[in-house]
């Protein structure tokens, strides 16, 4: 009997213990890592630093980033890429692993809590709003953390980069005129974006704390998010805990 009853507590001690391992591993998970930085791009080295295909086996990969060579944009959602690029002057989007990036941020996420965004306007409101909610909610914004967004956005600046072979002095006003860009007014987007105090000219340019590409939900165009305005209440999703 004294066997039995040792036996039993050593195989609930055993599960207890597999289960907090594996509570542990998808705690992990969430990490976000990058590949080259934006003050490196700035430099006028937009050479590859990462190949997608590597990465293509993740199953719930979320990323954005750059083409290398500056020739597109990188965007992927629970590992659907939708990739958008400038070919004779006109949008095209692309659901491949099959290139090579000059700069990468990404994470594989599992599961998402969700919230509601209000009452914000700005891309300024909308980033302290998320740091307000992220806080809330136990996230460790001492590190950094995707979040998603979801919902009708009012206007949304964007651009997708093709950057010219010969031309070697970068700015951030020539990355966003160098292919195609635009004002999106009143659609129905998903956004992906990464969210980091200690990132700055390495994957958020010096005057924010967050990164965001986006696509429509006809999956129409995508790219990279310049500006934006808000007038309605979106979902923000950001990794569950």
């Amino acid at each position: 009997m004294k066997r039995l009853t040792y036996i039993i507590v050593l195989v609930f001690f055993t599960i207890a213990f597999l289960s907090c391992r594996d509570k542990e591993s998808k705690t992990l998970s969430t990490e976000v890592k990058h590949s080259g930085a934006l003050r490196t791009i700035m430099s006028g080295n937009i050479q590859s630093v990462i190949s997608l295909d590597t990465l293509s086996k993740m199953k719930n990969l979320y990323a954005l980033g750059a083409v290398d060579n500056l020739k597109g944009e990188i965007q992927i959602f629970d590992s659907q890429p939708s990739n958008s690029f400038v070919v004779d002057s006109s949008l095209q989007i692309k659901d491949s692993y099959n290139l090579k990036a000059s700069l990468l941020v990404y994470a594989e996420i599992e599961a998402w809590d969700s919230f509601q965004i209000e009452n914000s306007k700005t891309k300024s409101d909308l980033e302290k709003q998320i740091f307000e909610i992220a806080t809330a909610n136990g996230t460790d914004t001492e590190k950094s953390f995707p979040f998603l967004l979801e919902g009708t956005i009012a206007s949304i600046d964007w651009h997708v980069i093709n950057w010219k072979d010969d031309d070697s002095i970068h700015n951030h006003k020539k990355h966003k005129e160098s292919g195609l860009n635009g004002t999106l007014q009143n659609q129905g987007v998903q956004i992906i974006g990464f969210y980091s105090t200690k990132h700055k000219a390495i994957f958020t340019h010096h005057t924010t704390n967050m990164h965001m590409h986006f696509k429509t939900n006809d999956g129409a165009v995508a790219g990279h998010i310049d500006d934006l305005l808000l007038d309605n209440s979106i979902t923000l999703r950001l990794p569950k805990r």
